[in-house]
């Protein structure tokens, strides 16, 4: 830190308040300071000194250039003559300047150091340091009141003219706020009213879907027997293209059946009607109850099913019956989009999050990062051979991940187009007490 003095002036009496405030204003101009920071450091020096002057003339004014690192700032000390600054004189200190400083000198009086900032694209080096003391030495002023005061009241006046046209803008501010302020109270009534008609949208759809679910059922139901009763032969033998025809009959009827469960799912889920039968679940025995559901589905001539051993052998809280639906879907659509390889089904233990996570890769066709969120969206499907050849609702997965946030969980999906996918179902290994549930409608 470097302190090098510019100017001192003694405040001998009243005319030395009016010359310290003159040379402050001379200081801070050759410094560069803007016209309103002049006002600022004229004002606060002067009105210190008055301050000094009432503590008892004989104090003493300092302007010194302080060097901080990078930074230097106009410094100025003032000393009371007697005693101690008065209040008010410091508070305008403090509001005019960037910094200010109380304290007692040896004999007891009062110093004040006040600082304000040089402007940044000004440094003063000692040669500037020396052309300013030589002005100041030059131009040093004669204390006139009279001219002084006169000097403050256009000070005063260019100070008030600019505080009105300030007025004026934030008036104009103001008004251009309020304006805004309107629109957006108008914006948000508008949102609310939109927000108040897809609720009602989506409470009509999920009792539309409800309904009509279950009215789909029994005659799904009804067809599905039929054609068992006929290929079971109990009316009698059928031709071989009868067979195929109600072959095609009984495998559309359980299409439908399957798209009709799983619309059902979605509106109880979506109505907030679906429970959450919480029991102590055991990896081991929920993987050999999966194993003996899917062996029909696996041709293995293409695709090995694999279960791994799961280290985890407590049992942790949650509904079997829908994490067994969630693993199924997994599971089924993996032996679906693989053509050769494993699919693989595994589990573990996360002690730091204490979760459990369910695991399902397989080395199939993969995803493409931008399908990722798509596969997770209603009716939707990606085009591929593989899809066209093998149907399905595209309301599988949809299903599997709010089944997970009704369990307190997530679904996660990892994906390479041609190497394979791997999709996840994250859970707590103890249920939580409420769990999250996306709509409470009728």
């Amino acid at each position: 830190m470097n302190v090098q003095r510019i100017l001192a002036v003694g405040l001998d009496d009243e005319q030395d308040i009016v010359l310290v405030r003159q040379r402050a204003r001379q200081v801070s101009h050759l410094l560069g300071f803007s016209q309103q920071d002049q006002v600022r450091v004229a004002t606060a020096v002067s009105e210190v000194a008055r301050g000094a002057s009432q503590a008892g003339f004989g104090g003493r004014a300092a302007f010194f250039i302080r060097e901080a690192g990078r930074r230097q700032s106009l410094e100025v000390t003032i000393s009371g003559g007697k005693g101690a600054l008065p209040d008010d004189a410091v508070v305008t200190a403090h509001r005019l300047m960037d910094e200010c400083d109380v304290a007692q000198d040896a004999q007891g009086a009062g110093v004040i150091t006040m600082r304000k900032a040089l402007p940044p694209q000004l440094w003063v080096d000692n040669a500037r340091l020396a052309e300013i003391a030589a002005q100041l030495a030059k131009d040093s002023p004669v204390a006139n009141t009279y001219n002084e005061l006169q000097l403050q009241n256009r000070e005063l006046v260019a100070t008030l003219a600019e505080l009105r046209e300030r007025q004026e803008d934030l008036l104009s501010l103001t008004r251009e706020l309020e304006d805004t302020n309107r629109g957006i109270v108008a914006l948000y009534a508008e949102i609310e009213d939109k927000a108040e008609r897809l609720r009602k949208a989506d409470e009509m759809k999920s009792r539309f879907l409800s309904n009509t679910s279950h009215e789909l059922r029994t005659p799904l139901s009804s067809i599905r027997a039929l054609a068992k009763l006929l290929l079971d032969r109990m009316d009698g033998d059928l031709t071989p293209e009868q067979e195929r025809q109600v072959r095609f009959i009984e495998a559309a009827a359980s299409d439908l059946s399957e798209l009709v469960n799983d619309l059902l799912d979605l509106a109880k889920i979506e109505a907030g009607r679906v429970e959450v039968q919480v029991a102590p679940i055991v990896v081991d025995n929920l993987f050999r109850a999966l194993k003996g559901m899917l062996r029909p589905l696996v041709d293995e001539a293409r695709v090995d099913l694999i279960f791994e051993p799961c280290d985890h052998t407590e049992a942790f809280d949650s509904d079997e019956g829908k994490i067994s639906q969630i693993l199924r879907n997994f599971i089924s659509n993996a032996l679906k989009f693989t053509e050769q390889g494993a699919v693989r089904v595994s589990a573990f233990h996360d002690p730091e999050a204490d979760t459990i996570t369910f695991a399902v890769a397989d080395t199939g066709i993969g995803i493409s990062p931008e399908n990722l969120q798509l596969i997770f969206e209603e009716f939707s499907q990606i085009e591929h051979p593989l899809q066209r050849r093998s149907k399905g609702t595209g309301l599988g997965l949809p299903l599997c991940r709010k089944l997970a946030d009704l369990l307190g969980g997530r679904v996660d999906v990892v994906s390479q187009p041609g190497v394979g996918s791997t999709f996840s179902l994250v859970l707590p290994r103890f249920f939580p007490a409420q769990p999250p549930q996306r709509n409470a409608g009728t």
